[in-house]
């Protein structure tokens, strides 16, 4: 008879739809007394183990009634799990979606290595090494022309860079000297622009052809620098994207390891403890 009500069981875990709305684990719960030498019992009704159906996610073991403390299932201990016998193996831990993006967003590439993508990640983390290289060589050539452009204006225009700006040095390559400069600024009625040749803002080009030199060799540096900006936003980019992708690998794994959680997953435990063991209590859950 006790054989009949285990296949009874495991069939009805196979067999029952998912009725709760909200839940998609089936656990039921076989709970058998034991006789005094320790061997599984019938309950005092003859009715087989009792058995206990719940349908939930992650739920403890549910309170029982008093009817069953009547059968003397659990007597007086307050909590019915407390020496487990055998177990299933424990799950392998879920992956934390927020921290896979925080992770992507630091340094592309390591959320998916944490959610165990990295066959995608990898490719964010060459981008990212690539891009702060063209970063670097971008700066590097762009500082390059730069002093090459002013180094060039001293020797052709007797400028002082002490003390100078961009402005000043994009001023001198629209301009021959300081006095056609200055006339143009009064003419605009702008005198609050003009410059002090006694404070060292005075220039004069020893040809045209210099000075055009000059100004495409400034306008070169800064185009390097205008590159460098859209090499630093394509960093951004690689990181929110890395971040995106870092968390679709986490749900994917996740999902994963849901799946792999669907087959039946049996548990036992002894009611009582090891010192006053009175039952036997087994679990088996199934996901949908």
């Amino acid at each position: 008879m006790l054989r009949l009500w285990w296949v009874c069981a495991i069939v009805l875990c196979i067999s029952t739809p998912l009725v709760a709305q909200h839940s998609n684990v089936f656990n039921l719960q076989l709970i058998s007394p034991l006789s005094q030498d320790g061997a599984i019992a019938h309950s005092n009704h003859g009715a087989g183990p009792l058995i206990r159906q719940e349908n939930g996610s992650n739920q403890e073991p549910a309170s029982f009634t008093r009817y069953e403390a009547g059968l003397d299932l659990i007597a007086a201990v307050q909590s019915p799990v407390d020496a487990p016998m055998f177990a299933d193996e424990t799950p392998p831990a879920r992956k934390s979606v927020g921290l896979a993006a925080l992770y992507s967003l630091l340094l592309p590439g390591m959320g998916e290595l944490y959610a165990e993508g990295f066959s995608t990640g990898k490719y964010f983390l060459i981008a990212e090494g690539a891009l702060w290289l063209g970063y670097a060589a971008v700066e590097i050539h762009g500082n390059d022309l730069r002093d090459g452009a002013r180094t060039f204006a001293a020797a052709h225009a007797g400028v002082d860079a002490t003390g100078k700006d961009d402005d000043f040095y994009a001023n001198i390559g629209n301009f021959m000297s300081l006095d056609e400069y200055n006339d143009k600024k009064l003419r605009d009625r702008e005198p609050d622009k003009l410059y002090d040749p006694l404070a060292g803002y005075n220039w004069l080009w020893d040809s045209d052809a210099s000075r055009l030199t000059f100004r495409d060799q400034r306008i070169s540096s800064e185009n390097m620098y205008n590159t460098q900006k859209f090499i630093g936003a394509a960093i951004i980019v690689n990181h929110i994207i890395s971040a995106i992708n870092a968390a679709r690998s986490a749900i994917a794994y996740n999902n994963a390891q849901d799946d792999a959680l669907g087959a039946l997953r049996l548990s036992s435990r002894v009611l009582g403890g090891a010192r006053q063991p009175h039952g036997v209590m087994v679990t088996i859950a199934r996901r949908f």
